[in-house]
């Protein structure tokens, strides 16, 4: 039986001038950015932005100078994500490849796959996406059924489709978890593997996934007799499990699960003014309480990974309560908003929420179901 705690961070030294720095540079790279467009900004793909943000060298920031990094803390990472995301910045291009898909492959790629990939991925210019979802699988990496099948010549034949597939139809590279052995049905999660795969090679079809308001975020990716070389293969044969099971700790536990919202809150709180209602002053109120309770758990989790722990449970307790959050306030909003308000209105304010009430049910998908997130926090405190 485990326990979990949340431990405070004490940020360095020259964090203040670091945050001056970013909003001096997002200032003047949003000043036409409409209000709509700060909501769920970390999915908003923007090429353009990235590579600018690259050249300021904010991407790929923590990660080794030889592999086009900078070397500077973690900590420091999460305070410039905290930023882009309130300032609502559009980093939907790189930051799969930032968050998870370079620090995959520095824990586990060769040193050809780091060379080749890396730096590109640090200038803003290579792109990654996760191939982990299944139909009929949901956040049930265990049933993945996408097989890999070794060839004769030592390379890979790969089958399967992948959904949910964020970027898919922009990005260069996709790392794929694929069952590399048959089924053991005692251990379902042995006999995977993880590919490391460029988009563009043969035998790989994208169809993108229209959403409620016509974006396409979400991707189908199908695997048909796709021959890829052993070089593709990411890490260790069959220990594909514990290699992705690893990255979620970085992707359910960052500030972009609970700040996909937060655009609506800025605007309520320009709506509400300077004397709002009681009934405005009490949410306003509850929603700041959550809003910085949030962070200072997630704040907690990025040190914890700073120290080279595996905040597992932290950070899938972290993604739960944040997808809650910000999912719940779009309603809440529209709640308490006087009648005089109309959906159809063409205020900041208005656009924001009536974007988030239709986009927000898709968030508490990306990263695992809180259902499947819930299981692993009971399974790590012995009460499953």
């Amino acid at each position: 039986m485990q326990s979990f705690s949340f431990d405070p961070v004490v940020l360095p030294p020259g964090i203040g001038e670091f945050r001056a720095q970013i909003r001096a540079f997002l200032k003047a790279e949003l000043v036409s950015t409409p209000a709509v467009k700060k909501a769920n900004s970390w999915a908003v793909y923007d090429a353009g932005f990235s590579k600018k943000l690259a050249a300021q060298g904010w991407v790929g920031m923590v990660w080794p100078k030889r592999y086009g990094g900078y070397e500077r803390s973690s900590i420091e990472r999460y305070v410039l994500l905290e930023e882009l995301l309130a300032a609502g910045a559009p980093v939907g291009a790189h930051w799969i490849a930032d968050r998870q898909s370079g620090p995959a492959l520095l824990k586990f790629g060769s040193e050809e796959q780091r060379q080749k990939y890396l730096p590109g991925m640090a200038r803003g210019e290579v792109y990654c996406c996760i191939g982990m979802s299944e139909p009929n699988a949901g956040s049930d990496l265990a049933s993945v059924r996408t097989r890999a099948e070794r060839q004769p010549d030592g390379r890979w034949k790969i089958n399967g489709q992948k959904i949910w597939t964020t970027q898919a139809q922009r990005c260069q590279l996709i790392i794929a978890l694929v069952r590399s052995a048959p089924v053991d049905e005692k251990n379902r999660q042995a006999g995977l593997s993880q590919f490391l795969i460029e988009l563009n090679t043969p035998g790989i079809r994208i169809r993108p996934i229209v959403d409620l308001i016509g974006e396409t975020h979400f991707n189908e990716v199908f695997f048909e007799d796709c021959i890829v070389g052993a070089e593709c293969l990411l890490g260790v044969e069959g220990a594909g499990w514990a290699q992705c099971t690893g990255e979620l700790s970085l992707e359910r536990s960052g500030p972009e699960r609970y700040m996909s919202s937060l655009a609506l809150f800025l605007e309520l709180l320009r709506v509400a003014g300077p004397n709002p209602s009681e009934v405005l002053r009490q949410v306003i109120g509850r929603t700041a309480a959550e809003v910085w309770t949030l962070r200072q758990m997630s704040l907690s989790v990025a040190g914890q990974l700073a120290q080279g722990k595996d905040p597992t449970i932290e950070a899938a307790i972290v993604k739960d309560l944040g997808n809650s959050f910000e999912q719940s306030l779009p309603v809440l909003v529209q709640s308490i908003t006087d009648s005089g308000v109309r959906l159809e209105d063409d205020s900041d304010f208005v656009q924001v929420l009536t974007y988030l009430l239709q986009t927000s049910p898709s968030f508490s998908m990306r990263g695992g179901t809180r259902e499947i997130l819930r299981g692993i926090i009971a399974r790590g405190l012995g009460l499953r």
